[in-house]
C-alpha cells in the first residue's frame, strides 16, 4: 500500500511537470489536474478537500480551479441538496476539441502561408521551402485525421460507460 501512495504522488508530480510544460499550467494547477485525473474513480473532490489536499491558501485553489474550468481542462458537478461543487477533469472527447481548434488555425496559416509562397518563390531556397512548407501541411491535416478518429472512439467509450 505504501508503495501505491508513493507512486501516486511520483505521478501527481511527473504530470504536473507534464501540464507546466505542454499546457503552459501554473504548478498548482497541474497539480490539482493530475490529482483529478489519477482518482477520477476513487474520490469526489470539493473545493475544501482540495484545499485540505493540496495545502495551499483558498485563494490559489480558487483561482486555478476557474482557470482550469476557463481552459475547459476540468468540469464541476453538483449534487442534490448539497451546496458544494465537486470537481472532475473533462471528458477526453472534450480535451480533445482544443487541439482540433488549434489545428484548425494552424491550417489557415499553412493555407495563407503556401498561397503566398507559390506567388513569391523566386529561387531554389524558395522552392525548397515551398516543399517543405507542403509536406508540413500535409502533415497538419493527418493530425486532424487521427485525431478526429480518436475523438470519435472516446465519445463511444464515453457514451457506454454513462
Amino acid at each position: 500500500m505504501a508503495d501505491l501512495k508513493k507512486e501516486r504522488e511520483e505521478l501527481i508530480e511527473l504530470f504536473g511537470i507534464h501540464f507546466e510544460n505542454i499546457g503552459h499550467l501554473p504548478p498548482l494547477g497541474s497539480r490539482i489536474l493530475a490529482t483529478l485525473i489519477l482518482d477520477a474513480c476513487t474520490k469526489e473532490y470539493s473545493f475544501d478537500d482540495l484545499v485540505e489536499q493540496m495545502g495551499a491558501s483558498k485563494s490559489s485553489i480558487s483561482t486555478n480551479l476557474n482557470l482550469l474550468v476557463k481552459l475547459g481542462k476540468i468540469t464541476y458537478y453538483t449534487l442534490p441538496g448539497d451546496r458544494k461543487k465537486y470537481y472532475r477533469p473533462s471528458a477526453f472527447s472534450e480535451r480533445f476539441d482544443n487541439y482540433l481548434k488549434m489545428i484548425a488555425f494552424e491550417k489557415d496559416i499553412m493555407d495563407r502561408m503556401l498561397d503566398y509562397r507559390q506567388q513569391t518563390v523566386s529561387c531554389q531556397a524558395g522552392n525548397f521551402e515551398l516543399e517543405k512548407s507542403i509536406v508540413y501541411r500535409e502533415h497538419v491535416l493527418e493530425m486532424e485525421a487521427l485525431l478526429n478518429k480518436t475523438i470519435e472512439k472516446f465519445k463511444k467509450i464515453e457514451k457506454e460507460g454513462k
